[in-house]
């Protein structure tokens, strides 16, 4: 219960629901203990005047009791039956206090989990899998609104029932009660039992449902591969591997499930045989009436379900404190990128490092050491160096998904820390390496920044980013829906649209990394010139391993093993005829024998 108490300041918000959801508890119970007791009058009126009614056999008044006595018994019939209503009027309004509670509080909760997520540094995603982001959101939310609204109210229910049958049977014989309610706890244990060994398998059987789909998921995404290499037989082995172990695990939990229903209804029947036999030698003392055996057996039918949903209840508890643990796991970690709390400025552009380190955190990597360069407002800075030379960590570290180990990062005069991180990110146009759109049509993905859609805008940045005839072309336009991932479209146009959707921003600096690898030479040489004319007082920094795209840029830094090995323009680092001039003749050998 110590990580569940966390959920304690829901109680409170949603109080005035929790608080007449229980009076609703208590009340509907009364209206379901009243029963028995109407039964067993109506049963003791049977018994009692059953050998009057015998007696007038042959004369007229036996009619006239036979109607009164049939009036009685339709009377408490009609009792019995307006009593149900009552109870089942009240149960709808706990179930729409309480259960309604629960969903408002799964809808909190998963908010607030949602609004962290979005809050924790990026070192934050590359430490946890996607999958299992997903299930703290969703199947451990899932998992504690169980218990909080039928957990909470079967326990509620539960005590409340318990304790009114208990106290009405001890009224009535407390010999009886003893002896009736004997085989429940046993009952209560071996449902408890149960309940764990079917929680446990059925954990087992998810985990390998969660195998299953992912094997399948996968081998869909790479069907392509399968195909090529002829390996759907192998697949197929593999598949039928995985569906035989899923298929094992759940035969062994109907086994226990066939198990349990049988001994649940033995232990309920042996209730009611104690209670009919004691009941009897009770009745023969003269201690208790026929009406009362009847009035146990209903309070006994009436305690089974407390004593079924006790293991039940503990068991749905058990399992959301386990899930709120890994949840509060993650609300309790704070990011490492943290923005402070400066007023918002308008970016010139001047990015500068100093003696700039940075170390990975998660891997150790050193991924550049001792980094300085000054970029001034409508430069173009181009980096170029070998893979893993530490080109992406310094967009990174320029975007502040990451803080330097050492040395600092300058933004027009202020160290970067101290700048209002969401003003100065929302200044920034980013093209990642690796592009990602959203499963959205082409104009939602390139105004992807923009909380208004400005189709003239979009229309224009895709002209600049010249995919804007590829777009037109397509059945739909600019109203296209793009699969998962943009794989309708292909490598070449998802970079352009990418492209777009960062010069629709109309940023103050422009980072490209790594971008244009897909795109052939006429149209990366059409975006770069519109790049100078958009970027003009503006800062860009284009990351490339090709030098044909960055000949042309005000500064170029060579990186190697994280470091500056040379710096300059085009021109003079081809006259130093240093590792720039080197990676410059190895480019056009390769241009030749592919030519």
């Amino acid at each position: 219960m110590k990580e569940l108490a966390y959920l304690n300041k829901y109680f409170y918000k949603y109080r005035w629901r929790l608080v007449p959801g229980i009076l609703f508890v208590i009340i509907s119970n009364i209206f379901g203990v009243l029963p028995a007791q109407v039964i067993r009058v109506a049963f003791d009126l049977v018994t009692e005047n059953i050998s009057m009614f015998q007696l007038f056999t042959g004369f007229n008044r036996q009619e006239m009791i036979y109607d009164v006595f049939g009036s009685s018994l339709l009377l408490f019939g009609i009792l019995v039956l307006v009593l149900a209503l009552l109870r089942g009027l009240f149960l709808f309004f706990m179930r729409q206090t309480i259960i309604l509670m629960s969903r408002h509080i799964e809808y909190d909760q998963k908010n607030e989990i949602y609004e962290h997520y979005q809050r924790l540094s990026l070192a934050f995603y590359r430490r946890h899998n996607t999958g299992d982001l997903m299930n703290r959101v969703t199947e451990d939310v899932s998992r504690v609104r169980m218990y909080l609204g039928p957990g909470i109210m079967y326990t509620i229910n539960t005590v409340v029932l318990f304790m009114m049958v208990i106290y009405a049977m001890l009224i009535v014989n407390v010999r009886l009660t003893i002896f009736s309610v004997m085989p429940l706890p046993i009952l209560a244990v071996i449902i408890f039992y149960v309940n764990n060994t079917i929680n446990h398998r059925s954990e087992q059987i998810q985990k390998r449902l969660s195998g299953l789909s992912s094997f399948v998921q996968e081998n869909f995404s790479g069907i392509r591969v399968i195909k090529s290499y002829v390996r759907e037989g192998f697949v197929q082995d593999k598949f039928a591997a995985e569906s035989q172990d899923y298929k094992t695990q759940s035969m062994a939990l109907a086994k226990v499930q066939s198990v349990f229903f049988p001994v649940m209804l033995l232990l309920v029947g042996l209730s009611n045989v104690i209670t009919m036999y004691i009941g009897g030698v009770e009745v023969m003392k003269g201690n208790i009436t026929p009406g009362n055996i009847a009035e146990f057996i209903v309070y006994l039918n009436m305690l089974s379900f407390p004593v079924i949903s006790l293991g039940w209840v503990t068991s749905l508890i058990q399992r959301a404190a386990a899930s709120q643990k890994r949840i509060n796991e993650f609300l309790h970690e704070q990011p490492e990128i943290q923005s402070p709390k400066a007023s918002e400025v308008d970016l010139r552009g001047q990015i500068k490092f100093d003696n700039v380190s940075f170390t990975y955190p998660d891997t150790g990597i050193k991924a550049i050491k001792n980094i300085s360069f000054i970029a001034e407002p409508g430069q173009m800075v181009a980096i170029i160096g070998r893979t893993g030379s530490g080109k992406s960590t310094i967009a990174n570290l320029i975007m502040r998904m990451y803080d330097t180990t050492a040395g600092q990062i300058i933004i027009d005069g202020q160290g970067i820390t101290k700048l209002n991180l969401d003003s100065y990110r929302r200044q920034i146009g980013f093209v990642p390496q690796e592009v990602f759109l959203f499963s959205d049509i082409i104009s939602h993905n390139i105004a992807f920044s923009a909380d208004v859609l400005d189709m003239p805008a979009v229309e224009q940045a895709a002209r600049d980013a010249a995919v804007y005839n590829n777009i037109i072309e397509l059945d739909n336009g600019f109203n296209t829906l793009i699969g998962e991932r943009g794989v309708t479209l292909s490598g070449g146009q998802k970079q352009r649209v990418s492209i777009a959707r960062a010069i629709v921003k109309q940023p103050q600096i422009l980072i490209f990394d790594d971008c244009l690898s897909a795109v052939d030479t006429r149209t990366e040489e059409e975006i770069l010139s519109n790049l100078g004319r958009i970027m003009q007082g503006k800062t860009s920094i284009i990351i490339s391993h090709r030098i044909s795209t960055i000949k042309n840029a005000d500064k170029i830094l060579v990186l190697d093993n994280g470091e500056i090995i040379e710096q300059g323009t085009h021109n003079a680092l081809m006259d130093n005829r240093g590792a720039y001039f080197d990676l410059y003749e190895k480019q056009l050998l390769e241009e030749a024998e592919n030519a």
